[in-house]
């Protein structure tokens, strides 16, 4: 019984002792703020959307608009960032409600009712919502909210649009309905009004903006609302911390300019080509490109030139059909002529798998010719121009920009040179005289805007992907718990 009064005693002394220990411990950890423990921890958490604003995977690796501007966040506070990738609008803030988050990156816009529930940032952009139409003949467009009463109107879920919707229906049009959707992105929305399956939609002026090149014939109508400012939302129960630090880095001068140019990079991608050409190539990525896909991907494999552009080239050259010919005698997917053809070893041009590698091959062979110390994507493009009208013509152009104080081994200052090749006054004072030189600057063109357009249906297509697998997944999960339970209330059903 002493023994064991002692041994509670000592155990008793050693808690003591250690809580003694820890109490500095622990005092400083209740000292820091939260930004301080963040550092600490070496992690910031960032809710964000798998979009093409946001936040998608670029050739396996992560990119978006709010992915670098978050990146950049997370450097300048010396932490890692992790990402979290709520399905919804709704769950950006739930995020960091439960405190899953830091905070919620993903071109929200401040509200007066959120503005109630979060804080935000100081804003970094400004967008509009703007009312979306398809052009078509007979029909008139809208030109007022009053238009878009009894239509089939279409927003995103918990979008700033729909508290927009929402007012406008208590004040002035009790009458105005619309189908909210959390399954679709604004591009898919987009999908929606360009394939005719409604006759309206409100998006992000923004993500309009960005991606109304790749949608011929959507236009704006009008704007609901005003414009409202963009920016990132924290908790309200943070210690201010957190917003402080964000706030600063938002309002740095290297931040400013790193937003222009990520503005630059992810919302000023335009699609060069007209409606018929690209809902064509559109039709053939669906029907031709399928088949094909692997051979390209094996090529790249095999001469590490980019599969998309070699996709490219051939969709210029073939329209991905494997039995084209040409009135000069061209064949195949990648139309070889048969002294190349010969040379990388192609002994049937109508083979798919023979004309992809051989044109991969080819093309290798081409680009040797053109001087190392011209850099990429340049080296590809002069190579492309010389294949296609002769690599002394090529030369010839740029003598022609020499000539000029241009600069010869730049492809932007040597195109503007090669179509003066079919002027006498020109062609007259170079080596290899006349050439069509307008053709190869259109074909290298028609293979950059194909480049551009493949890029962003892929792109759009990975995302749509992702999402559907976390969906299923995350279906998956929830159906494995019911179906246990069921298993179990068999033998008392019985």
């Amino acid at each position: 019984m002493l023994f064991d009064l002692r041994r509670k005693t000592d155990v008793l002394h050693l808690l003591t002792f250690m809580v003694v220990l820890a109490l500095p411990a622990l005092v400083s950890f209740n000292s820091m703020t939260q930004l301080e423990a963040i550092q600490k921890n070496g992690q910031l958490r960032v809710a964000t959307r798998n979009t093409p604003s946001s936040y998608f995977i670029d050739k396996g690796q992560p990119a978006g608009f709010e992915y670098e501007l978050a990146q950049a966040f997370a450097e300048h506070i010396d932490v890692e960032l992790e990402l979290l990738v709520p399905d919804t609008i709704t769950g950006l803030f739930e995020a960091v409600k439960l405190r899953d988050a830091h905070l919620a990156a993903a071109g929200i816009n401040i509200s007066e009712t959120r503005s109630d529930l979060y804080q935000f940032s100081v804003p970094y952009s400004m967008s509009t919502s703007t009312v979306i139409y398809r052009e078509t003949r007979g029909k008139k467009a809208p030109k007022t909210t009053a238009d878009l009463v009894g239509k089939e109107l279409l927003i995103l879920a918990d979008s700033i649009q729909s508290e927009q919707l929402h007012a406008l229906k208590e004040s002035d049009y009790p009458e105005l309905a619309w189908h909210e959707t959390d399954e679709l992105t604004s591009t898919d929305i987009l999908d929606q009004v360009f394939n005719k399956n409604v006759d309206y939609a409100i998006v992000d002026s923004t993500i309009f903006e960005s991606q109304s090149s790749f949608y011929p014939g959507l236009k704006k109508a009008f704007t609901i609302g005003q414009a409202q400012p963009m920016a990132w939302v924290l908790s309200p129960n943070q210690d201010g911390s957190i917003r402080r630090a964000v706030n600063k880095f938002l309002q740095l001068p290297e931040t400013k300019t790193l937003i222009t140019q990520l503005k630059k990079k992810y919302f000023e991608r335009r699609n060069p080509l007209n409606y018929f050409d690209t809902v064509t190539f559109r039709r053939d990525m669906e029907t031709r490109l399928p088949k094909l896909e692997q051979y390209f991907y094996m090529a790249e494999q095999e001469t590490d030139i980019d599969w998309q552009l070699l996709a490219s080239v051939a969709y210029q050259e073939s329209h991905w059909k494997a039995d084209a010919v040409s009135p000069t005698g061209v064949k195949g997917i990648m139309m070889l002529t048969r002294a190349a053809a010969k040379e990388v070893g192609v002994t049937d041009r109508t083979d798919p798998i023979q004309s992809i590698m051989g044109g991969a091959k080819y093309l290798t062979i081409v680009k040797a010719k053109i001087p190392e110390r011209i850099p990429e994507p340049d080296r590809t493009w002069f190579a492309l121009a010389g294949y296609n009208v002769g690599f002394g013509h090529l030369e010839d152009a740029r003598v022609l920009a020499q000539r000029a104080d241009k600069n010869p081994d730049s492809w932007k200052d040597v195109r503007q040179f090669l179509p003066l090749l079919s002027k006498a006054r020109y062609f007259k004072t170079v080596k290899h005289g006349y050439a069509r030189g307008q053709e190869p600057v259109q074909y290298v063109s028609n293979i950059q805007k194909y480049i551009e357009l493949l890029k962003w249906e892929k792109q759009i297509a990975a995302i749509r992907r992702a999402r559907e697998e976390a969906a299923k997944a995350e279906q998956e999960d929830e159906l494995e718990p019911a179906t246990l339970l069921e298993l179990d209330d068999i033998p008392s059903a019985l």
